[in-house]
């Protein structure tokens, strides 16, 4: 952990570097970039995953999986690649985090917007993988939940997860409400069968961890 970025702090600098980009969006839509929205929007996605990325590297996570090759895929949860690779099933719960934000975002400034949206949407998922990542939250997860071997996602890992995030955000803007609230809660139910865990039950045992819950998540 390099220069005391651990618990809130890095969260915090995500924020922090995103409201200063969105200002320079706010004023310089006013002027010459006006006509330039999608991609100036597009930079700005890009530059608040890239600083994300580049705090997870000086807080120690590995850019790729240290142990062996990169795999597009990682389906044993168990195991060291998990939340290594490109993706995993927890993959999926992200796609989740993007939907929900979409409704938070709509909720919040409306309907309209939604290049400063989805700007929204990727910032907060950032802060989130910023502070998955921090000691304070990955001793959390190996003393409250079932990854007792977490060490942290890799930056690959967590950039994927953030991209998975603004696919939920897409399709929850295009599909119908109850279309998006029938895959979200088959998302949940599939993930529950397969691996015993879903975006549900990990904020459960992240935050009030239930030891009947931990010994079936654990195969008793």
């Amino acid at each position: 952990m390099k220069l005391g970025l651990d618990g809130y702090i890095p969260p915090l600098l995500v924020f922090g570097a995103a409201f200063l980009l969105i200002a320079v969006r706010h004023f310089g839509l006013k002027t010459r970039l006006r006509k330039r929205g999608f991609a100036t929007d597009a930079v700005i996605i890009t530059a608040i995953v890239v600083f994300a990325g580049s705090l997870e590297l000086e807080m120690g996570r590995t850019p790729t999986y240290q142990y062996g090759p990169v795999r597009v895929w990682s389906g044993d949860i168990h195991s060291n690649e998990n939340s290594q690779q490109i993706a995993d099933p927890y993959t999926l719960t992200h796609l989740i985090h993007g939907a929900a934000f979409y409704g938070l975002t709509r909720a919040m400034v409306g309907a309209g917007s939604i290049g400063f949206r989805v700007i929204l949407a990727v910032t907060a998922e950032s802060a989130w993988e910023a502070f998955e990542n921090t000691d304070m939250v990955i001793k959390r997860y190996r003393t409250a939940t079932t990854s007792l071997d977490y060490y942290g996602d890799s930056v690959l890992n967590s950039v994927f997860d953030i991209l998975a995030s603004l696919l939920g955000f897409c399709l929850a803007w295009r599909l119908p409400m109850r279309v998006t609230a029938i895959w979200i809660v088959l998302i949940e139910l599939v993930l529950v069968l397969w691996v015993r865990d879903n975006l549900t039950l990990n904020i459960l045992m992240l935050i009030y961890p239930i030891k009947a819950v931990e010994v079936w998540q654990m195969g008793g």
